[in-house]
């Protein structure tokens, strides 16, 4: 039995919902433009062989394979204090938040506006209440919104990514820093001993010009010597207070908020699992960052194709108007519309072409950007192992040198002592052996910043595993 008080739908209006709802089940079947694909990368350089899933690779906080508590600290400080990663935080959080603001374009937004309006005439005061409540729906019928949300995902991903490489960079700057005033400090060691010793020949050069036995032209040499280390000595301390503000500013504290105490001796480079080749596309967060832009620019040219097609919306409206308030609520009032629209551009001056246009070359410049990225990874991985590879045997011909260098200088001591050698030949063998054991331990201090650079890039322990999914995106 029919209800007369019960709205029915006319047969047009059933047609219309009937089809509207075949079209949103439609919708979800149907997208235009380009299907995403991981662009070509150059071949792998010579010599590189394919990953394989045993390679070592480093896992966890990779500045815990120096062994050193008070550079686990200072690292440990980087992800919550450095500024410029707060940034970068800060950003993907926006990011993702515009992931959640285009997912809403998926869902009907429904409002209501309600009202009240008096006018007046000779007849009196009309008064005219209206609680209305509307219902649009974009029927994402070729993609468009579903590519918007895609694009946003691939960009927030992006940008989570670019999150990790700066707090890759700046931990591997503040390791870099840390083992540049270790150097310092070695530096400062072997400048303190020179001194001592420097004092020590002045001493024996002021006892010989007392005795006769040398000139007064000797007693200068030697003050000269020692006061040039003593110099030395005291530019050590400035570079160290520099770099020191550095790990300050890299940890996020106040450049005199920190004070390293000095280390004795300088650890030796560690062994750096570098089972990386294909793989340091997987391991690298720039390279991760750079491809999932590509991505992103790849849904913009489907969304720039998607508006050649036209739209369908679906309205509804419901509500009810009554010039009583106490009648607002009331059956009587009431009143509903419900239609779907279709809406097509005829023309736009070319508007829509060049749109399309502008988004391929914008792709375009993603990929290049990409395949840079790529190229710039291989080299700097290059690099760093050459280096490490060359610094290694440098360190070795120093060693030598130093020990030559020292034997040079007994020899010539011993002969100046015995009257047969002027004190100029100590002075050369002195500075030679200042130059050669300063350059050995720089030499010391490379190979730790090398380490550090091998490890940045290999990506520091990062895979792109760990990047978000696009569900987890949407909480």
């Amino acid at each position: 039995m029919n209800d007369p008080a019960r709205p029915r739908l006319s047969p047009s209006s059933r047609v219309l919902v009937l089809g509207t709802a075949g079209l949103f089940l439609l919708s979800t079947a149907c997208m235009v433009g380009p299907k995403y694909r991981r662009p070509d990368i150059p071949a792998l350089p010579a010599g590189w062989k394919e990953a394989q899933p045993g390679d070592a690779a480093l896992r966890g906080k990779w500045w815990e394979l120096f062994g050193d508590p008070q550079l686990n600290a200072l690292e440990e400080q980087v992800s919550i204090s450095n500024q410029n990663v707060l940034a970068a935080e800060a950003q993907f959080r926006a990011a993702q938040a515009a992931v959640r603001a285009a997912r809403a374009g998926v869902f009907p937004t429904a409002s209501v506006a309600p009202s009240a309006s008096s006018s007046g005439a000779a007849a009196g005061v009309r008064r005219l209440y209206t609680l209305p409540v509307d219902v649009a729906y974009q029927i994402d019928v070729w993609g468009g919104i579903r590519r918007s949300v895609a694009a946003n995902s691939a960009a927030a991903q992006a940008s989570a990514a670019q999150l990790e490489n700066a707090r890759l960079l700046y931990q591997a700057e503040l390791a870099a820093d840390y083992f540049q005033i270790m150097g310092l400090d070695a530096s400062r060691r072997l400048l303190e001993s020179t001194v001592k010793s420097y004092e020590q020949y002045l001493q024996l050069t002021q006892d010989r010009f007392e005795g006769g036995v040398a000139s007064l032209g000797d007693v200068a040499l030697a003050r000269t010597q020692l006061e040039t280390a003593r110099a030395q000595l005291t530019d050590v301390a400035i570079q160290r207070a520099q770099f020191e503000h550095a790990v300050a500013v890299l940890a996020g504290k106040p450049p005199a908020g920190l004070s390293l105490p000095a280390v004795s001796g300088q650890p030796q480079p560690p062994a750096i699992p570098a089972g990386i080749p294909s793989a340091l596309l997987e391991r690298r967060p720039d390279v991760a960052a750079a491809e999932r832009q590509v991505a992103s620019a790849n849904e913009q040219v489907g969304m720039a194709k998607a508006a050649f097609f036209p739209s369908l919306a679906f309205s509804a409206g419901a509500g009810s108007q009554t010039t009583a308030a106490g009648d607002l609520l009331t059956w009587p009032s009431r009143f509903w519309s419900l239609g779907p629209q279709l809406a097509e551009a005829l023309f736009d001056a070319g508007k829509r072409r060049a749109q399309v246009r502008f988004t391929q070359a914008a792709y375009d410049a993603t990929v290049a950007s990409y395949r840079q990225t790529v190229l710039t990874a291989f080299q700097q991985v290059e690099d760093s192992l050459a280096q490490l590879r060359v610094l290694s045997e440098e360190a070795e011909i120093a060693g030598r040198a130093v020990q030559a260098a020292q034997q040079s200088l007994d020899i010539s001591t011993a002969q100046y002592r015995g009257g047969t050698a002027n004190y100029l030949l100590v002075i050369t063998a002195q500075t030679s052996l200042l130059q050669n054991q300063r350059s050995a331990v720089d030499i010391h201090t490379r190979r730790m910043a090398a380490s550090v650079s091998l490890i940045q890039a290999t990506g520091g322990g990062w895979d792109a595993s760990r990047l978000p999914s696009p569900r987890d995106l949407r909480r």
